[in-house]
């Protein structure tokens, strides 16, 4: 019906049906007002006109008047419980949070219409709202298998799996998607799931789709961005969030983002005034203030920094555990003299190890100290003066109080100049495994220096802080039995390994950290990129040389070679952004010099009368 057909009807033919035609004409138009008299006309002629009280209830929806269009649409369906006006009531009770009532509603509609795909799809957006996942994701794919031709289940059930965190399967969802109906959120949602997978090339490709598809949305390039800081490409990953700030100038995240490029770049005023703007945008996100905290504990701010760092209690991206326990948190406000406080790890085995110096403190304020630590480190860790027992995680002994490890600076409100016991707080390791290592690593006729040039690969800052065993090739010509303390080997460190018999590696020794602590013990010296080796070398005193990247942890500070944390420790910096090689060459240099005193002390000691 075009516009001059909807606009009269002859008096003659002013039935309710022609009435009905008339007014749903009327709606498609967008005259809801001669929509609205058709339906009154109509039933004032059949007041229970079925058609007629579905459409005006269609139109008080359309009206924002939930409650009137429950009860038209309702009293249609009791006249006749057609599909349509059960879809029509159920969409009405959807829309305004009656979910459980919609449900019914959809589903006594399917039962009238069981191939009826679009049915099926909305039902699955239903119990998406209703967290019944897998039924949701069940019937998304019934819709589609009714309707191969059906874009949008395709589409829900991937936008549902990647919320899920099942990125492999919603890509396959994107896939059939895209065939159906591409867009610019389909390529940016399916990007996301790339680069989960790490698929990072088909990733980039697919934000450059979207954003040729549509250059508006903010969010595709702050993603964009973000693959473009992981690998590096710092310049790149600027003009991306510039880009979506100029979209939305008060993107917090992007913000936040484009923060962290200037603190990897340490243009730190810079980045301290991107975090003020973001924190004015979003003045309590969490996020935000766990990246000035990172800022200003870096910039040796520790009283603010160790504030601002409990927000990462609420960020699921730093992958803390809230433990639920009914005992009160201490923070270092309340006197535990006779107490029993349960101080657990909260973090990464390293974070653990660096914060575990904090025990001594807490016994001497008169509490019984219950640590509980991973078990990588437990027995390691267990021997710190003041652990009155080391538990695992399972299920820790009873307690009073309880604090997590990384909030035990703040408790102590530790200040650059406070950080307690920065020299052998771990006991080194039972002199009978020391002494099985002697054994394995045969006798001492060389300077013993142990490697470790890789961290977790799983770990954000992975990209950053470590390097290639080759990357370290101009060291191995030096005169001095390299030991490996590497675990985990990659592929591509594998080739160039298998070329190096003069690398020592028994790290299939190392099942705990107490095995590694021993072997540290018989090292001259330990080189590590920065990983919990290089923590545990530190902690128990034991001399390492830590190579950090040129955008370091916020816990080595900046502009000096020196720790801190550990008094044993010596740290090797990138002067610029990636550039191991010159840190290599300088440690190889001190290399050189540290061997040849040994040397001197070689000789000295064989002069001696046996």
């Amino acid at each position: 019906m075009n516009r001059s057909e909807a606009s009269a009807i002859p008096s003659g033919q002013a039935t309710p049906a022609a009435l009905c035609q008339a007014g749903f004409a009327h709606l498609q138009l967008g005259r809801l007002a001669e929509a609205e008299l058709c339906c009154q006309q109509a039933l004032t002629l059949d007041e229970q006109h079925p058609d007629a009280l579905h459409l005006l209830g269609v139109l008080c929806f359309r009206a924002r008047q939930p409650d009137a269009a429950v009860e038209w649409i309702g009293r249609a369906v009791q006249q006749a419980p057609k599909a349509e006006y059960l879809l029509s009531l159920a969409t009405v009770l959807e829309r305004h949070g009656r979910l459980e009532d919609a449900r019914q509603h959809y589903s006594h509609a399917l039962s009238l219409k069981p191939d009826d795909a679009g049915l099926w799809n909305h039902i699955g957006n239903l119990l998406w709202q209703l967290a019944q996942n897998d039924e949701a994701v069940l019937h998304y794919q019934q819709a589609l298998k009714l309707n191969p031709q059906y874009w949008e289940p395709a589409q829900n059930c991937g936008m549902l799996l990647l919320e899920l965190g099942r990125h492999a399967d919603a890509i396959k969802c994107f896939d059939v998607a895209e065939k159906l109906n591409p867009s610019a959120a389909l390529y940016q949602m399916r990007a996301v799931c790339l680069s989960a997978v790490n698929r990072f090339e088909d990733a980039e490709t697919d934000y450059d789709k979207s954003i040729a598809l549509d250059p508006r949305l903010a969010e595709t390039h702050n993603n964009l961005g973000l693959l473009h800081w992981r690998f590096g490409r710092l310049e790149q990953a600027f003009a991306c969030f510039d880009r979506a700030l100029a979209l939305r100038p008060d993107f917090h995240a992007v913000l936040n983002n484009k923060a962290v490029v200037l603190l990897h770049l340490q243009l730190l005023d810079e980045a301290f005034a991107t975090l003020q703007r973001s924190l004015a945008a979003a003045p309590n996100d969490a996020q935000t203030l766990f990246y000035l905290a990172t800022l200003q504990l870096l910039t040796g701010d520790f009283e603010r920094g160790w504030i601002a760092r409990e927000a990462r209690w609420r960020l699921p991206s730093v992958g803390l555990v809230d433990r639920g326990f009914s005992k009160p948190l201490w923070r270092g406000d309340q006197p535990i003299e006779g107490k029993t406080i349960l101080l657990h790890s909260d973090e990464g085995l390293g974070d653990a190890i660096q914060f575990a110096r904090y025990v001594p403190m807490v016994a001497a304020l008169g509490a019984r100290v219950i640590l509980e630590v991973e078990p990588p480190i437990q027995q390691c860790l267990g021997g710190i003066a003041g652990v009155a027992e080391c538990a695992g995680r399972s299920s820790p002994p009873a307690f009073d109080l309880h604090c997590p490890l990384g909030t035990l600076p703040l408790a102590f409100r530790t200040r650059l100049d406070t950080i307690p016991l920065a020299q052998g707080y771990v006991p080194a390791p039972p002199a009978s495994r020391a002494k099985a290592w002697d054994n394995r690593l045969g006798p001492r006729t060389r300077f013993r220096v142990g490697l470790v040039w890789a961290g977790n690969p799983d770990h954000k800052n992975d990209h950053n802080r470590s390097m290639t065993v080759r990357t370290l090739a101009p060291l191995l010509d030096c005169d001095v039995q390299f030991i490996s303390l590497q675990k985990s080997v990659r592929d591509q460190d594998r080739a160039f390994l298998a070329e190096r018999s003069d690398i020592v590696d028994l790290t299939e020794h190392l099942t705990d950290f107490s095995e590694t602590a021993a072997l540290i013990s018989r090292l001259d010296l330990l080189i590590s990129v920065d990983t919990s080796v290089a923590h545990l070398a530190g902690a128990l005193g034991a001399p390492v040389w830590t190579l950090v990247p040129f955008n370091p942890d916020w816990r080595w500070l900046l502009n000096r070679d020196d720790s801190p944390w550990y008094q044993s420790m010596k740290l090797f910096r990138q002067p610029k952004r990636g550039d191991w090689a010159s840190v290599v060459d300088n440690v190889r240099l001190e290399l050189e010099g540290l061997l040849s005193a040994w040397r001197s002390r070689q000789d000295q000691s064989s002069l001696l009368p046996a």
